[in-house]
């Protein structure tokens, strides 16, 4: 185990990291966000002897019933370790202190959000950043600063030693974020935790899709991590020099994901999401960059240092939900220094740290053209060829998967009367394939660095939607799409939108399972060394589960030194523990609810602990809800 240990300690130096071994410092544990922990105690040998050490339960639940409780909530939060002590965030934004070796709380900060709007996400937040404050010493006050970026638009300061908030940080331990254009509460909030570089916090924000044309504008600030001050702004989707203002109108764009970040670089790696509105851009002609792309810009004055565009003039929404990873990977014997990207057309893109040019070739492919009023689609878009596609591009009637001839008939009809059914088919009124659908490929739940075989670990989530474009005049009179539909009036543009997983009678999806997978990829050979299914509907939709594998996945994986992957995320309860090595599933134990979020791992008192958040999902109405964390460890 010690060259594996050596291998995640060089990863996680090259992405500036001085995180101690035992310690999760960041989201992705190290600031290059490579979710690989040199431990080594909890291993294949011994993993199947892991039990549940401590639970702690925040109360924080919403229904989304209840009058004054806001939306429903879901707990999606990775805590820190720091410093002895694990720190994390609730549904309601409150912050927690725990003791890692018995679960309690030592403190609580509550910045008293405001429950009452109607957030797009529901009421979930993923976690913290913090940062050392070299003026404080080892015990001054702040000397340890955590910071929350809120649902209601704050940026809040908290000392990590007391849970107080730091006054000097802003006005009271907190700044404002809602100085932006078109501020609209609640469209406009705030779900992943900043990254601090150089003394900078650097945030983005989470914005409603669909809503309208010209939604909050998707700004990415930097502010002193010890005054709050505003230090820089960068805008994702500058008007076009050659564009009037009249013919111009969108936002968004926004860095809603998780952030990474190079300290040796200055850099931080932006991913961000599609323009608004996601499924007509007659008014935002181009290729809308930065959007839809990962940009690294330079911490100190936030100018773009380079940028690489995932996908042009998005009408999928495709955003850039992962996490940029930066690690070092072996190309033909050569170690090279590599920032991974993937998005929800599972595709993964391996681009220089330094410059954001392709390190794996990639090249432009054309593809169809819309046939909607006022909209100019791109006439290609970006395709790796060196790396595979992770989940399924296309699905024609006669490939349909059917559990009996009347869902055999009904997917291969609806399929048949689209007016395409590959990836990057336009939107159209007579409806398309989307495939990947809009939660994937790879969402937010991202990849990690498996530093011991030199992998890109992978969750994926394989359903693809029907999606349908409604002219306006028609959804006035009443035509807002098949009753299961998520349908919305795209306000300011020529169009609704109208779109759903594709299912049959039976309620199962229309392309063959597993629907959501854990795999192994080898980016220097180009290829899937391994694949398996990944957790089950059953829960959710009973009867599914034990005709089709595979579940929605919204939660991503670690690897550890331990030859080891832990992975929740899934729609079933379960937390999993499968090996590096080969995909085999090792271990798996039952929570209290689904693990909507990515677990992490820490060793205190000589002892390892591997900790998830199990809460269920805010979006997911089936799904039963809860406030665990929960911790194991061997006896």
């Amino acid at each position: 185990m010690r060259k594996i240990m050596m291998l995640g300690a060089a990863a996680a130096a090259l992405a500036g990291g001085a995180a101690r071994a035992d310690e999760w410092g960041a989201y992705g544990r190290d600031p290059g966000g490579t979710r690989f922990s040199p431990l080594t105690q909890i291993s294949a040998a011994n993993v199947a002897g892991l039990k549940p050490a401590w639970t702690f339960h925040t109360g924080d639940i919403s229904d989304g019933k209840t009058k004054g409780g806001g939306p429903r909530s879901g707990f999606e939060t990775t805590p820190l370790m720091l410093d002895g002590r694990l720190y994390l965030t609730t549904p309601f934004n409150r912050v927690i202190a725990l003791d890692p070796a018995t679960g309690k709380q030592l403190w609580a900060y509550d910045p008293k959000l405001d429950r009452g709007k109607p957030y797009g996400d529901g009421l979930i937040n993923r976690g913290l950043a913090a940062w050392r404050d070299p003026k404080a010493g080892k015990t001054g006050a702040c000397a340890l600063r955590l910071y929350e970026a809120t649902l209601d638009a704050r940026l809040v300061s908290v000392d990590a030693a007391t849970g107080q908030v730091c006054e000097g940080f802003g006005q009271a331990g907190e700044v404002s974020l809602r100085e932006v254009a078109r501020y609209t509460p609640g469209q406009y909030h705030m779900t992943s935790p900043p990254v601090v570089v150089d003394g900078v916090v650097v945030v983005g924000s989470a914005i409603d899709d669909n809503a309208r044309a010209d939604m909050p504008d998707g700004v990415v600030r930097g502010f002193d991590a010890r005054t709050g001050k505003l230090i820089w702004s960068w805008e994702p989707i500058p008007k076009p020099a050659n564009v009037a203002d009249k013919d111009w109108k969108t936002g968004a764009g926004n860095a809603w994901s998780v952030l990474s970040a190079d300290p040796r670089r200055h850099l931080v790696y932006v991913p961000t999401g599609s323009a608004s509105p996601d499924y007509w851009g007659g008014l935002r002609p181009g290729d809308n960059r930065w959007a839809n792309s990962v940009v690294a810009l330079d911490v100190r004055t936030g100018k773009l240092s380079w940028g690489f565009q995932l996908v042009h003039h998005d009408l999928w929404d495709y955003d850039t939900a992962a996490a940029p990873l930066a690690t070092t990977l072996k190309l033909k014997g050569k170690a090279t220094p590599v920032v991974i990207a993937g998005n929800k057309t599972g595709m993964v893109f391996v681009l220089d740290p330094a410059t954001g040019k392709p390190v794996l070739p990639v090249e432009e492919r054309p593809v169809p053209q819309s046939t909607l009023y006022g909209e100019k689609s791109s006439p290609t878009q970006p395709f790796p060829i060196a790396t595979p596609a992770l989940v399924p591009q296309s699905q024609g009637p006669e490939a349909v998967w059917a559990i009996s001839d009347g869902d055999r008939k009904f997917c291969a009809d609806a399929i048949a009367g689209m007016s395409g059914h590959a990836m990057f088919s336009p939107p159209s009124e007579q409806g398309t394939l989307a495939i990947p659908g809009n939660v994937g490929g790879i969402n937010w739940s991202g990849f990690a660095w498996d530093a011991g075989h030199g992998r890109l670990i992978v969750s994926v989530t394989n359903l693809p939607a029907k999606v349908r474009m409604i002219p306006a005049a028609k959804f006035v009179k009443g035509d807002h799409g098949d009753l299961r539909a998520e349908t919305t009036m795209q306000v300011g543009t020529p169009y609704a939108m109208s779109r759903d997983f594709l299912r049959a009678p039976s309620g199962l999806p229309c392309i063959k399972p597993p629907f959501g997978e854990l795999m192994a990829v080898d980016l220097d050979a180009g290829k899937i060394v391994w694949r398996v299914p990944l957790g089950a509907l059953e829960e959710i939709a009973p009867g599914v589960g034990h005709i089709a594998k595979g579940s929605i996945v919204l939660g991503g994986p670690i690897v550890t030194a331990g030859g080891l992957i832990f992975q929740g995320g899934t729609m079933d309860r379960t937390l999993r523990a499968f090996s590096a090595a080969d995909g085999s599933q090792l271990w798996s134990a039952e929570l209290p609810a689904s693990a909507h979020a990515t677990p992490m791992t820490y060793e205190v008192g000589g002892k390892q602990y591997v900790v998830v958040a199990a809460g269920g999902s805010a979006k997911v109405d089936e799904e039963r809800q809860g406030d665990a964390v929960v911790a194991f460890a061997l006896p």
